[in-house]
């Protein structure tokens, strides 16, 4: 499963050499996600719930913070419960994007009970998640501050939840790069490698792109100075990243770019090397850290007793 923020999803149906696609913009891919995520939980029945709980009952709940941070999942949270129950009183009390702080509300819901007792665990669970990458990202992206260097994210995301990790990196403030394979064209080091050589590489792809997927850019990773001056050479690309490179050389490859073509650094960067990077002048950081590193925060669903 191959999940977008802007646009494609692509989900394949038989083999790779017989694709047939199914298109879903964002909207249709977080249904997909809470129907196959309630599915998953709920089973063949809630069985807690339906041997306590009359099913015509109804309850009042919110969400309680518990640590501070960036708070996400407000918008999700309620299209869970309105997927079990399209007709609940949901109230916003904070929304994505604001710092939180233990002991506030973030929103809050009345429903049937057995709504809220279904949707509790998947609400939570998205809920902390999102946080907690936002909360990270704005971190990293609150120490860029000054520089005009940009945070990206990678693919380096939970399978079939991608589309919730980035949409919480971009609530904590940095830009999603690419959102799977299919949205750009990158030549890493394992392409390049398979293919005997970045030039060989770049022409191949250039050619694939004319010929089958106009308008689709071109990243090409490079591992050298002399890898640098072989992409300067050869052109057709639209950035070039420079892996593993240090700060000193990210300098002398920025020089021979000249402002040609977009520039990417990546691999060896954290939060306490972040700033030597972005001093660079570098167009983009991209982590991997900003999601796979990110904690979840800690919130709460209560029922409210009239």
């Amino acid at each position: 499963m191959i999940s977008s923020l802007s646009g494609a999803f692509l989900l394949p149906e038989k083999t790779f050499s017989l694709l047939s696609f199914v298109i879903m913009n964002k909207e249709e891919q977080i249904h997909l996600l809470i129907k196959n995520a309630l599915a998953e939980d709920i089973g063949d029945g809630d069985h807690s719930t339906l041997s306590t709980i009359n099913p015509e009952s109804k309850g009042k709940a919110v969400l309680k913070i518990k640590q501070d941070g960036i708070l996400a999942g407000v918008e999700v949270a309620e299209k869970i419960f309105r997927f079990m129950e399209p007709g609940i009183d949901f109230i916003v009390k904070k929304k994505d994007g604001e710092l939180m702080s233990f002991g506030e509300q973030a929103f809050e819901v009345k429903a049937s009970v057995h709504t809220i007792l279904q949707c509790e665990r998947l609400v939570l669970n998205c809920m902390q998640r999102m946080s907690g990458i936002a909360t990270l990202t704005n971190k990293y992206v609150n120490k860029l501050g000054g520089y005009n260097t940009k945070l990206l994210d990678t693919r380096k995301t939970t399978p079939n939840f991608r589309v919730l990790e980035k949409e919480a990196v971009c609530i904590g403030g940095a830009v999603n790069h690419r959102i799977g394979l299919y949205d750009m064209i990158m030549l890493k080091d394992n392409h390049i490698d398979y293919c005997g050589g970045i030039k060989n590489a770049i022409e191949k792809a250039f050619t694939y792109v004319q010929t089958k997927k106009p308008g689709l850019k071109i990243e090409v990773e490079t591992r050298s100075l002399e890898d640098v001056d072989i992409v300067m050479q050869t052109g057709k690309v639209d950035r070039i990243m420079l892996d593993n490179f240090t700060p000193e050389l990210i300098i002398e490859a920025l020089k021979m770019i000249n402002g040609k073509f977009e520039t990417e650094a990546s691999g060896g960067i954290n939060y306490d090397n972040l700033e030597n990077y972005a001093a660079t002048g570098v167009d983009y950081i991209s982590s991997g850290a900003i999601i796979h590193q990110a904690v979840s925060l800690d919130l709460s669903l209560k029922a409210v007793i009239f």
